[in-house]
């Protein structure tokens, strides 16, 4: 473990109901997600003494954690509508796009396995592969798992958004439910996901909770300074009616609403829509951003999004800076190259917040702004340039990805229903 300015971090996961001691802590520092009745509440840090802490210790503390933050009263019937969803809700269908990461994946499938939710099947799609290490993979795990329908496909053609495409054709889920292979996902993950889905009408997709799964190198604490993948602790509906957010930018705002790391959709919406960009994501000139114009397609198209904290995932952060350095460029680029696809698809309504382009700009360079409100004061220069560069070439990214398409868009139809793995 890498010793951070402050020493090295630790996180842990705190029930409030079943409270429990921490043992000692490299540094003596903790991050710790505190839960109540297994929905989480906040995520603060707390001192460790050389010798551990009791649960009273722990208790005694939660001060530290909590900060300003409010203990709602648990929402009882929400939990209860979610533990029956668990025994028996709709069949959801969890895709997976992985490139030559076979580790990461395995431990990502694990936590599948461990999921409380009985009907899901896993569509995992190797894009672009160089070898056959991520096939034995998934052939091995569907072996030590047999109760569980796993596909493997294979996407020749580089691209996130191709690859995704290409699960979304063969889902035989009402809902199709992302995620990566460098998360583990919570044991109420889908549950969670299924409750949102049905809270109200017009639901059309789904967000979750992302929180780092390790602190221990100074990219992932950098990383977590610059915002990370977190978007709070309390459920929200955002659309363009009454659920529409106090936001002058909305709905062009998506990427505060989660990621593509978690995130769900109704299946035949997103098959009408004609699935994801094939111009934006990783693997493509636009090197990312498909996520988030898929969400602003459901906003757009009249749809509603939920961002539910309890459908929780745990994600391991670049952990070197030199693979840090890029993904901020990567960022940048992403996010310009979104905006510009969502302008393209929406002149009128680009035009219309034109107005509102200098409270982009402070949202992005401003230093009090929600975006860099965590940023220490020796946050590197250079991590900010290489977004900002990233952000210029952002729209000749996409019109390069547009115009380097082969083949068309990955089809979306529905799929005939098959066990059998392609390859």
């Amino acid at each position: 473990m890498v010793t951070l300015p402050g020493g090295p971090v630790q996180v842990y996961d705190v029930e409030l109901t079943a409270m429990r001691g921490l043992p000692p802590t490299s540094g003596g520092r903790a991050r710790i997600l505190l839960r109540a009745h297994g929905v989480p509440i906040t995520l603060g840090s707390i001192e460790v003494p050389p010798d551990g802490l009791s649960a009273a210790g722990v208790a005694e503390r939660l001060a530290e954690v909590l900060g300003d933050v409010e203990i709602d009263s648990t929402d009882l019937e929400r939990l209860a509508r979610r533990n029956a969803l668990a025994e028996n809700g709709p069949h959801l269908t969890v895709q997976i796009a992985t490139k030559d990461r076979a580790m990461p994946l395995r431990r990502c499938l694990d936590s599948l396995a461990a999921l409380r939710y009985r009907s899901f099947d896993v569509v995992v799609v190797d894009n672009a592969p160089r070898s056959g290490e991520t096939c034995a993979v998934v052939r091995d795990w569907e072996r030590a798992h047999p109760s569980i329908a796993v596909r493997y496909l294979q996407e020749p053609v580089p691209g996130a958004a191709r690859a995704h495409n290409r699960a979304l054709a063969v889902a035989e889920g009402s809902w199709v439910v992302r995620t990566d292979d460098d998360v583990v996902v919570d044991p109420e993950w889908l549950a969670a996901i299924a409750e949102a889905a049905r809270s109200g009408p017009g639901v059309e997709c789904v967000t979750g909770l992302i929180l780092p799964a390790e602190l221990a190198t100074p990219a992932q604490e950098l990383l977590e300074q610059f915002g990370g993948y977190a978007r709070g602790y309390r459920r929200r509906r955002v659309d363009l009616g009454e659920n529409r957010p106090a936001d002058p930018l909305f709905p062009f705002t998506t990427g505060r609403l989660g990621s593509g790391a978690n995130i769900a959709f109704d299946t035949a919406k997103l098959r009408a829509r004609g699935g994801f960009d094939t111009a934006l994501g990783p693997g493509t000139p636009a090197r990312g951003g498909e996520d988030l114009l898929a969400v602003f397609d459901v906003l757009t198209g009249g749809g509603g999004v939920v961002y539910e904290p309890s459908a929780l995932v745990w994600h391991w952060n670049r952990r070197d800076l030199a693979s840090l350095r890029r993904l901020m460029n990567h960022y940048g680029i992403g996010l310009a190259a979104y905006l510009t696809a969502a302008a393209m698809r929406q002149p009128r309504l680009a035009l219309g917040k034109s107005r509102h382009v200098a409270a982009g700009v402070r949202h992005v360079v401003g230093r009090s702004s929600p975006k860099n409100k965590a940023k220490r004061r020796d946050y590197p220069k250079d991590l900010e340039r290489r977004e900002l560069l990233g952000m210029v070439a952002g729209p000749a990214a996409y019109l390069a990805g547009r115009l380097s398409r082969r083949g068309g868009a990955t089809p979306v139809a529905p799929p005939k229903r098959s066990t059998e793995v392609v390859q």
